[in-house]
């Protein structure tokens, strides 16, 4: 489990520096500020969660006995609300008006959450950590 959820780490946060690098550079030309900062939004939570997901991989197994809830809630929550952010900033550009997705965002925002709570909820419960 350790292995994929650093694994997953990598991916998120390696998709989220191009998909940054493609906001600050490709996307101004393309978009409206808003755009480009609703985008650049989806990016920073996507690059914290990479980061959040390290740590839970990194934390010896006493500690959490949840991590594959933790893990699952966290890919749940990047895939709805990062992803979901970059489609609704992208809305101009399509020919289909993705705003009926929007309701997806906040349910993303729910799992990232719930991985949170989840996370400190297994620390403050374990025995070894004092």
């Amino acid at each position: 489990m350790k292995k994929t959820i650093l694994g997953t780490a990598c991916l998120l946060g390696m998709l989220a520096v191009i998909l940054g690098a493609f906001g600050a550079h490709g996307l101004k030309n393309l978009v409206d500020a808003q755009s480009v900062t609703t985008f650049e939004t989806g990016v920073r939570y996507q690059m914290y969660h990479a980061f959040f997901l390290f740590i839970l991989g990194l934390l010896p197994n006493e500690y959490i006995k949840s991590r594959k809830s933790i893990y699952i809630c966290t890919v749940i929550g990047v895939a709805l609300f990062s992803f979901s952010i970059y489609i609704l900033s992208l809305n101009s550009l399509m020919s289909f008006d993705f705003k009926v997705i929007g309701i997806i965002t906040p349910i993303g925002g729910l799992f990232l959450i719930a991985a949170w709570v989840l996370m400190g909820y297994g620390i403050l419960r374990s025995k070894f950590v004092k």
